[in-house]
Formats: C-alpha cells, structure tokens, sequence
C-alpha cells in the first residue's frame, strides 16, 4: 500500500505511519467526483475554500494529476466577476446551494495554484490557471474597504449584489495570504501587480493595528492564530499573541477549541494551529498538538471534524475531506515537503508590503 517517495514527508511518530498517510490520501481520493470536484463529503455541499484545502493535501500527497483536476473544476465554474458561489450540493456546479460570493473562498485559489505550481513547476498549468487568479483577486479586491479590510462577501445578485461591509479577521487573514500568493505567481511570470502590492500592504497594516476594524469573533479560535498564519503578524508579536490565549483555546490532549465557551475541540482548528506554531518555529509544540488529535481519526483514514469533551462524543457525525487535508498539510510542513513549507512559512512570498506611511 505504500508509495514510496510520495508520502515518506508524511511520516510523523505519534501521528502518521507511511501506510496511515496513504489511507488519508486515498480517503480524500473516494470523495473527489470524476470532474473534480471535492466536497467535504459525498452528498454534503462543496464550499472553493475547503476544495482548495483538501486539493492541496493531495499534491502534498503526489497524487498532482488528482489536484490539476480539482483546479479545471475551479476554472470551469468561475463566475464571469472572478468569483464562485459559496456552496454546491455535493459539487454538483448546477446545484448551488448558497449563492452568496465569500471573499476569502474566492481568494484562496491563488495559495492553491501556487502550491501546485511548486509542486509540479508546470508551467502549462500556472499559464493556464493565471487568468482564473487574476479575476479572482480582482474580484476580492473590489471589496476592500479604506482602512484596508476585506469586505466580507457579496451578497447573491439576485437580492442586488451588495457587498457586505463587515470585515473578519481571519477572512482577510487568510486573504493576505492569497495575496502574497498571488503576487508571487505574477512575479513568476513577470507579470508585476503594483495595485495589488499596495492592496496586500493595506490589509496586513490593518491586521496588525488596527484591530477594531474587523468583527468581534474573539471567541473564536481561528481568529487567534490567523493573522500567523497568514503572514500578517510575525516574531515577538506573532509569540506574544499566541502565549496570551493558549491556555484559553489548547485542551491538552484533546486538541484546540474551536469556540469559547463551548467544550468542543475540532481537527481543523488544531492542525490549523500546529501550522501556525511550525510557521513560528515551535515544531515541538506544533507536534504536540498533532498527535494529540489522533483520537479524531477513523479507521478509513479520514478524521472525526470534533468531540466534545464533556460528552465524549464525536461531533457532528462527519469526516471531512478538509480536515484531513489539515492534517496532512500540517505535516507536509513538518516534513519538509518544499511546495507547502514555501507556502506557508513565507518562502517565496513577497515581503515589505507595509504602506509607506506606516513604517
């Protein structure tokens, strides 16, 4: 069952075996569809962002042919603004279930193609999917606001397309991500984006100071640790950030909690985490928290999306290909896999984007 060469950067003691790695593999392999599409699992919906994220787990995998599908399916469904639809019944394009435009799934396409891009370095396919980028990117950014934050979403066209206004922290997070991964693709191509640099200045002098700009979701795990992982908030701050509200969030042996004060810790905030760690350099700790979840994983390969402690009870009944896709990119990055420690630890990405005015 091993593929050797494909998965040994997969090998973790305390979290995965070679032979465990390619079972995830192969587990997020069955719910992909034959055009691509991968939901979180067959006959729930598809949201872009989660079908990037499980995309990418797959070229961390090797199983690159498996991943350029997932993104022709992205590039066959935009819609003519650069944007996609916030869910699809089971990826099913002509089922769309939730019309609204989510800036941050939109965005994340660029940190996708990115990856794949380094790690295949085909440069058919960066050519091909350049296009896709740029009117996805230039649809988010129809929708930053003056202080640099990224609206929210648009709403449907059909109730008049407004953009919705309201800014959170880990959405734009993520997309000052996607910038950086954007502009890096431009670079490669020799294709300079200077509105975009100014853009990806903007919003992460925002991130950094100017909290009040964004929704309270302080409650919320992801919004503790996205700004690091993002790239917006690095070093001493970055250390600082994550000391104040460990204990708040970490259930040792359990995982992270995915809201406050619920007795719920998730897959997908925990890897999350350990990504963000491992950006900071804490591997030990990042390790930590990977093994700690492994009771989410199921026998198929696949992971429990929560349990609640107070219950011992695995919640909600689902095993998403996202949060295996989590997983498995956190520990593509412990591993070393280049294409996904590029991507996450700012290697390759621009740097100095910080607005004149505000250095």
């Amino acid at each position: 069952m091993t593929s050797p060469g494909r998965t040994e950067h997969l090998v973790l003691p305390g979290v995965l075996t070679a032979d465990q790695a390619d079972l995830t593999v192969a587990g997020i392999l069955a719910v992909q569809r034959a055009d691509g599409a991968i939901p979180w699992f067959r006959g729930h919906h598809l949201d872009p962002w989660d079908h990037i994220e499980a995309a990418m787990a797959l070229d961390a995998g090797g199983r690159h042919r498996a991943a350029e599908r997932a993104y022709d399916w992205l590039a066959a469904h935009q819609n003519d603004d650069g944007s996609w639809y916030a869910a699809y019944q089971d990826g099913d394009a002509a089922q769309v279930t939730d019309r609204g435009r989510e800036s941050n799934f939109c965005a994340y396409v660029a940190v996708g193609v990115w990856h794949h891009y380094l790690a295949t370095g085909d440069d058919g396919f960066a050519d091909r999917m350049w296009p896709v980028v740029h009117a996805a990117i230039e649809f988010v950014l129809q929708l930053q606001q003056p202080g640099g934050e990224i609206g929210w979403k648009r709403e449907p066209a059909e109730e008049g397309g407004a953009i919705v206004t309201d800014a959170l922290l880990t959405g734009s997070s993520s997309i000052h991500q996607a910038l950086r991964c954007a502009l890096a693709l431009a670079e490669a191509r020799e294709e300079p984006q200077p509105d975009w640099e100014l853009a990806t200045g903007a919003l992460g002098h925002a991130i950094r100071s100017h909290p009040e700009r964004f929704l309270d979701k302080s409650r919320y795990s992801m919004d503790w640790y996205y700004p690091i992982l993002g790239g917006a908030i690095t070093g001493s701050a970055a250390a600082a950030r994550i000391e104040a509200d460990w204990d708040r969030f970490v259930v040792p042996d359990l995982g992270v909690r995915c809201v406050l004060p619920n007795n719920w810790v998730t897959g997908g905030e925990s890897c999350e985490l350990a990504l963000a760690l491992w950006v900071m350099g804490e591997s030990d700790r990042a390790l930590e928290i990977l093994q700690a979840i492994q009771h989410l994983r199921a026998d198929d390969g696949m992971y429990w999306t929560g349990y609640v402690f107070d219950d011992r009870a695995r919640w909600p009944e689902e095993r998403t290909s996202w949060t295996a896709g989590s997983l498995l990119l956190a520990v593509a990055a412990l591993g070393g896999h280049e294409a996904t420690t590029a991507v996450f630890s700012g290697e390759r990405l621009p740097a100095g984007l910080e607005p004149d005015c505000c250095r």
